[in-house]
């Protein structure tokens, strides 16, 4: 690969910029891994190819103790759980907030979609800005405002500023979750992201999954509007958290870029920067489209199975309470709590195994550890779970046993995708990561919106049937990525390269 003109080149590979050159020598030559290719983040242009030191002996990884580490890790979970939670907190509520506003059911289900949805759109603001400006101060002024806007849904007059307060708090929501990958990325050597992203992606699984749950337990005794009171209080927590005990973990900030520039110059950069575009033009990349729409194909799932519980299960087994219906998001809650304790750590132990069969790393490597959870437990567990329901047999248990298992087997795939996500392109990873959420909650939002008509319209078994379909053929473009994945990659930032030199050649 050329070196483009502010980079240098030497024997052991491809040109470092000179901020990775900093990295670099901190480490011995003989103690370095094998260096990844990746999109640089330190120049603006998207075609330039450099790389990053990605091996285990990497200094920068060392910044802080094992300790600091794990409560980093903790404050971002702890953040990561409130946007999802929010999403599906009401959801035992829908009733009473439509009785509030003289509406249908169906239509407080309409602000739910439109939560994710914008839940989508906000990673592509939010992977640049973070990348430009660092992790900290984005992440207290994101948990700033989720908290005002809480508030502000709690004390809607009317149906269209509840919507209204619902899409700005989903807006900021979304920053916890692509910053705290990125922070993950930041301070995790590749060898342990599995495991620490496991732990960091419960606070996102397990909010939307006990979110009713609580939400039940409020709406029985209290009004549904304290349901968003509570959210205000956690979102005020974590406002104090980030403040006062999350440093700043960035290995380097693109805003020093900008020192001297002149207030033109300073302004088309930023917008190379924080153009939205630069996130969708990334799945140009066959790899991250097949990861990212695996992604959403378990978030889709997720949702799909979650907001109709009140109207599918209630019926169906002659419950009337809020609480009853709540309790029934408790067994995948209770999965994603076990599987926290082992979905990462698969995906580091699979990373390692082919570490020792190549004797190199290979990003798409970690991607086999989802396989069978992805293609076989979930899709069965659905069907099973839908045609039970469908067909009336099994009773409570059998539902209850499938949401469980599915909970433990979501956990042995979102870790895989997401450290997929922060190895493969790691100078780009906050854009990566932003990608990956665009799409999985773009599909969030199509699900939550569609389950109720459709479930409605052919019934449970048959939608549950569309899910696992769904789930098995985004398993099989992901089992092609771990085979081919590389060479994709290579191909385009080969040709990306070799643009670039025609135009310098120009």
């Amino acid at each position: 690969m050329a070196s483009s003109n502010n980079s240098s080149s030497g024997p052991e590979g491809p040109p470092y910029t000179e901020h990775e050159k900093q990295f670099a020598s901190i480490v011995p030559k003989e103690n370095r891994l094998r260096l990844e290719p990746t999109i640089s983040s330190a120049h603006h242009d998207m075609a330039d190819v450099s790389c990053v030191a990605t091996g285990d002996q990497d200094e920068v990884y060392n910044r802080f103790s094992l300790r600091r580490k794990y409560v980093i890790t903790a404050i971002m979970s702890f953040c990561a759980f409130l946007a999802p939670v929010s999403s599906t907190t009401v959801l035992a509520a829908i009733p009473e907030v439509a009785a509030t506003f003289n509406t249908d059911g169906s239509i407080i289900n309409l602000s739910n979609a439109m939560y994710m949805l914008f839940m989508g759109l906000s990673p592509c603001f939010y992977g640049p800005f973070c990348s430009i400006y660092g992790r900290k101060w984005v992440s207290f002024i994101s948990s700033a405002l989720f908290f005002g806007f809480s508030i502000g849904t709690a004390l809607a007059p009317n149906l269209t500023a509840y919507f209204l307060f619902r899409i700005l708090t989903a807006f900021q929501g979304t920053a916890f979750l692509v910053i705290g990958s990125s922070v993950i990325g930041d301070i995790f050597k590749p060898t342990e992201r599995g495991t620490a992203l496991g732990w960091f992606l419960s606070g996102t699984l397990i909010g939307p999954a006990l979110g009713p749950f609580f939400g039940g337990i409020i709406v029985t005794f209290r009004s549904w509007r304290d349901i968003f009171w509570m959210q205000a209080a956690l979102a005020g927590t974590a406002v104090l958290l980030v403040l006062f005990l999350l440093p700043e973990t960035i290995h380097y900030k693109k805003a020093e870029e900008l020192e001297g520039l002149p207030r033109g110059k300073k302004a088309r950069q930023m917008w190379q920067w924080l153009n939205p575009y630069r996130v969708v033009a990334l799945f140009r990349y066959p790899n991250l489209l097949t990861v990212g729409l695996a992604s959403a194909s378990l978030v889709w799932n997720m949702y799909s199975l979650l907001t109709p519980i009140r109207y599918v299960l209630n019926p169906r087994f002659g419950l009337t309470s809020p609480l009853q219906s709540g309790l029934f998001y408790i067994a995948p809650g209770c999965g994603y709590v076990i599987g926290t304790f082992f979905g990462g750590r698969w995906a580091d132990h699979i990373v390692k195994k082919y570490i020792r069969i190549r004797g190199h790393r290979v990003s798409e490597d970690r991607l086999r550890s989802s396989l069978v959870a992805m293609g076989c437990v979930i899709p069965a567990c659905m069907l099973i779970y839908g045609w039970s329901v469908e067909k009336r047999v099994g009773g409570i248990a059998l539902p209850v046993i499938m949401m469980f298992l599915q909970g433990v087997a979501q956990l042995f795939c979102f870790p895989s995708l997401n450290t997929y996500c922060l190895d493969v392109m790691q100078g780009r990873s906050a854009e990566v990561v932003a990608g990956n959420y665009m799409l999985r909650y773009v599909f969030g939002a199509i699900g939550s919106a569609a389950c109720l008509p459709a479930i409605r319209k052919i019934g449970v078994g048959w939608f549950s049937t569309i899910s696992a379909v769904f789930l098995v053929a985004s398993t099989a473009a992901t089992y092609v990525t771990t085979l081919y994945g590389k060479e994709w990659r290579e191909a385009i930032d080969a040709k990306k390269t070799a643009s670039k030199e025609g135009e310098n050649q120009v």
